[in-house]
């Protein structure tokens, strides 16, 4: 089995890849070039920098100045993170009832980025991907990304065994807490593991993967989002853009330890959570500042009776 190179990851992400037994993680096939090393978006922009102190720029939205939007006052990250988990809460009975033996489907566009050695870090083009997570995690999963085939992923560990805290199955999620306050402390326990990386980071690279590839119960997931109002460093970018060319809102935090901004984003008007993407936040290898690394644009999530159904 092909794993991706842990040692090519910032000492912060180490955790999360040896934890994760999911397929963002670990992948049974072939790269796509001999040599090639493919990295899952919440990855793929540290994949080639040292953990070296750099400095961090926020970008400006992408939208334009002027008109009525302009002289409206900026939206804090507080305020837009409340609409968010009010809209999550409104979701709820959304799926119907869940069994245990179903599958959880996510449609994807993804973009990655990837690099051999000693050649200039190259990011896909924009493909499919197809993921399908068992709801109570006990039975194998299965990716089909479009140009590298399908693969089956592992099941979760048990309750008890290592990993098991940041397992991203719909039954694991319902047991973590409803309360924000309650929330926070479980994302300041289970975040940063032992693996060294900033505390505040940690937390917000773990809620994001919570909400990239799973499904969060409603009001387990408007506490994750009022949790994630109180972490420091949390901004807001306006007018920003998916990778499906539909138009949002952007909750942001740079990494510390690396020259790049996480970035969740969510349709401006539903507050539906659209996907992910980083962003260089300086200069690095052959990849400029501003330009997007890695992408990830949700497409459909659903419930199904099998792995490699469709809705």
């Amino acid at each position: 089995m092909n794993q991706l190179p842990e040692h090519d990851l910032p000492p912060g992400r180490h955790r999360l890849l040896k934890e994760h037994l999911m397929a963002e993680i670990r992948r049974e096939e072939e790269p796509a070039r001999p040599g090639a090393k493919w990295l899952r978006p919440a990855l793929a922009a540290a994949a080639v920098v040292t953990a070296a102190a750099v400095t961090f720029v926020v970008l400006p939205s992408s939208g334009s100045g002027g008109g009525a939007s302009a002289q409206q006052p900026a939206k804090t990250a507080v305020s837009v993170l409340e609409d968010i988990a009010l809209a999550a809460e409104d979701a709820g009975g959304a799926y119907g009832e869940i069994r245990d033996d179903q599958f959880v489907y996510v449609d994807s566009k993804v973009s990655y980025s990837g690099s051999e050695a000693g050649k200039p870090t190259v990011i896909q083009p924009l493909h499919r991907s197809e993921q399908w997570t068992s709801v109570d995690g006990t039975r194998k999963g299965l990716v089909r990304e479009a140009g590298r085939g399908h693969w089956p992923t592992d099941a979760d560990p048990a309750p008890g065994k290592p990993g098991y805290d940041v397992s991203t199955n719909y039954r694991h999620l319902a047991t973590l807490p409803t309360d924000p306050d309650e929330m926070y402390e479980w994302l300041e326990r289970v975040g940063p593991g032992n693996s060294g990386q900033e505390l505040h980071q940690a937390m917000f690279v773990l809620v994001g993967d919570l909400i990239r590839d799973a499904l969060v119960p409603p009001e387990q997931a408007a506490a994750l989002f009022r949790a994630v109002a109180r972490i420091p460093g949390v901004k807001v970018v306006e007018n920003v853009v998916d990778a499906a060319g539909r138009r949002g809102v952007a909750i942001t935090r740079d990494d510390p330890d690396n020259p790049t901004r996480d970035e969740w984003l969510f349709d401006a008007k539903t507050h539906e959570f659209l996907g992910e993407r980083a962003v260089a936040t300086d200069d690095y290898s052959d990849i400029k500042k501003g330009q997007v690394t890695s992408n990830t644009a949700i497409l459909d999530r659903a419930i199904v009776d099998r792995a490699g159904q469709r809705p």
